[in-house]
């Protein structure tokens, strides 16, 4: 199974973590990020700090928890590649539905794209079966 395939089959809960260049960290909700037929990742961001943060460190973390019994789920070790403010792009991607004014009060969209560099078990530091990622990169910084 392909990491599209995965998130596409599972319900659950989305958590991106990102830290700016002190290292202070930061967690928030997200929905589930669009992933494209290279592995890449792209997720709708608002201008708050999660943006904010990839600004100055362009690594991230995502956190997949499937609803249902127990802890079952994934990790994965992103770094930012590129962003986007083409408007009609993000609109044509965005998964909420707002009216104009709603979209417009929240402030300006940005299409974040990630390459995965690491797949990790939500427990643990197994295989997850998930084809795109790297789950066997070495663990200097991105220990666990």
């Amino acid at each position: 199974m392909n990491l599209k395939q995965y998130l596409e089959s599972k319900e659950g809960k989305s958590i991106v973590s990102s830290a700016n260049a002190d290292g202070m960290v930061t967690s928030a909700i997200y929905s589930r990020p669009h992933v494209f037929d290279d592995g890449t990742l792209a997720f709708v961001m608002r201008k708050r700090l999660t943006h904010e943060n990839l600004k100055t460190n362009p690594y991230a973390s995502y956190m997949f928890i499937e609803d249902g019994h127990g802890y079952q789920g994934i990790r994965l070790f992103l770094k930012k590649t590129k962003e986007d403010t083409d408007n009609a792009l993000i609109d044509s991607m965005k998964r909420r539905c707002l009216t104009p004014e709603e979209d417009e009060a929240k402030g300006p969209k940005f299409l974040v794209y990630f390459r995965v560099e690491r797949i990790l078990p939500l427990i643990g530091d197994g295989d997850t079966g998930i084809e795109g990622g790297h789950s066997q990169l070495a663990l200097d910084p991105w220990s666990v």
